[in-house]
């Protein structure tokens, strides 16, 4: 029993899940760009898939971040940086799950985010705007990227998510979950570490696994 209690456990560890843009297994990248840097030791995505994550239209999923007029740069880093740690990290193995659409297999659920990580994104984005509380679904793409559906106001994310954990909670309906728990605590998910620290990640994912 405890070899089959292992195995588990280690298909859980440093492991890519099966989706659009990752890659089979995570490895060193050389060349990771801006923020998504810190997981170039051991990653998921690729140069270009992090280079993609940077752009305010990017063609990894044709979304844009400013469907209500342009979104400040303080609070885009944050979705940068949730954008990195999605396609990037090699740790999120205990919260991968199954997904039911047409452009991934997996996806991530209840991410338990440090405390400190949620509340700064909240309170870097409160005065940002946008029209719709769950970001998966329910957009307008005629287009070809995202636009707010019809009859949908735009407002600030305070009215829209009035707490840290209404925003990491609801944003990418369920992908994180909100916590009490703080950095370093080896209890919950960094998006942002210093990478010359070592990824504090790994340890999380031990944890859970």
């Amino acid at each position: 029993a405890t070899a089959a209690v292992t195995v588990t456990q280690d298909s859980l560890l440093n492991v890519c899940m099966d989706a659009k843009h990752h890659k089979r297994e995570p490895g060193p990248e050389g060349q990771l760009y801006g923020q998504c840097v810190l997981w170039k030791d051991n990653a998921c995505c690729t140069a270009n898939t992090s280079l993609e994550a940077h752009r305010d239209q990017s063609y990894l999923y044709n979304f844009n971040w400013d469907h209500c007029g342009a979104m400040p740069e303080k609070c885009k880093r944050h979705f940068i940086q949730d954008t990195c740690l999605y396609e990037c990290s090699p740790n999120l193995g205990p919260w991968i799950d199954q997904a039911d659409t047409t452009w991934r297999k997996e996806r991530i659920r209840d991410v338990p985010l440090c405390q400190e990580d949620c509340e700064q994104w909240w309170e870097d984005c409160q005065d940002a705007v946008t029209c719709k509380v769950n970001w998966h679904k329910g957009w307008n793409w005629t287009t070809g990227t995202n636009q707010c559906p019809k009859g949908a106001m735009c407002q600030k994310f305070k009215f829209v998510f009035p707490t840290a954990a209404a925003l990491c909670e609801q944003v990418w309906s369920g992908s994180y979950r909100y916590t009490s728990h703080h950095r370093s605590s080896g209890r919950c998910i960094q998006m942002w570490f210093d990478p010359t620290q070592g990824n504090p990640n790994v340890v999380v994912a031990q944890y859970y696994a």
